[in-house]
């Protein structure tokens, strides 16, 4: 899920969710699976509006002058850059995969790559893309490792203890501003409490991708 690596695993990890261990245990990953940000409902959903700070990497999710949500998001690289400009949530999906890249597997092997290099005679599963909300075509906001830095291909990333309030709070139809800076950046983005630096973190086995643990991997949203 962090990065496009070939791998193979020669054991019985598939068949048993007793081997799919996710991320845990001490250190910046117990840190980083205990992130988390307060959200609030809106009184009228169809008054919400989402802007993004590409240079905060941040997320301001408003109704009216009245912040629902502020969380910090990884952005695209210089290279593949998040789109600039006025969109609209068109497409949800919770259980969200990718269509080009993900998972090759055979009996007990399993190959992280595109589905364009999936070897022959392989079954495939695209990587898995929580809470997905699209603004437009192949870029949206979803669940992924978090990084201070800009990291993704485009997408919006969200930490996986946030990205379950941020899909009940928009709807299809919901407005998105995504620019360098927003006037919020000065206020309430200052100091936005930001989760550890996911990069040198372990990653879960590839089973735990294959499967739908990574869907529900998040704390039970809780809202003010």
């Amino acid at each position: 899920m962090k990065k496009l690596l070939v791998f193979t695993v020669v054991s019985s990890c598939l068949a048993f969710v007793s081997c799919e261990t996710p991320m845990g245990g001490s250190g910046g990953s117990a840190r980083y699976s205990a992130y988390d940000v307060p959200a609030s409902k809106p009184t009228n959903p169809g008054k919400v509006r989402v802007k993004v700070s590409l240079r905060n990497q941040a997320v301001y999710v408003l109704e009216g002058s009245r912040a629902l949500l502020v969380m910090p998001v990884s952005v695209g690289t210089t290279r593949n850059p998040t789109p600039r400009g006025n969109f609209r949530i068109y497409l949800k999906e919770a259980k969200r995969r990718a269509n080009t890249h993900g998972y090759a597997y055979r009996g007990n092997s399993i190959v992280q790559t595109y589905l364009a290099r999936k070897p022959a005679g392989w079954k495939f599963k695209g990587t898995p893309m929580p809470y997905w909300c699209e603004f437009t075509p192949a870029y949206g906001f979803h669940t992924g490792w978090m990084k201070p830095y800009p990291c993704t291909f485009g997408c919006l990333r969200m930490h996986e203890n946030v990205a379950p309030k941020f899909f009940s709070l928009v709807q299809v139809g919901t407005p998105v501003n995504i620019s360098t800076t927003q006037p919020e950046d000065t206020t309430i983005g200052r100091n936005i409490p930001r989760p550890p630096d996911a990069g040198p973190l372990p990653d879960h086995p590839p089973s735990f991708y294959l499967g739908n643990a990574y869907f529900t991997k998040h704390k039970t949203p809780k809202y003010r």
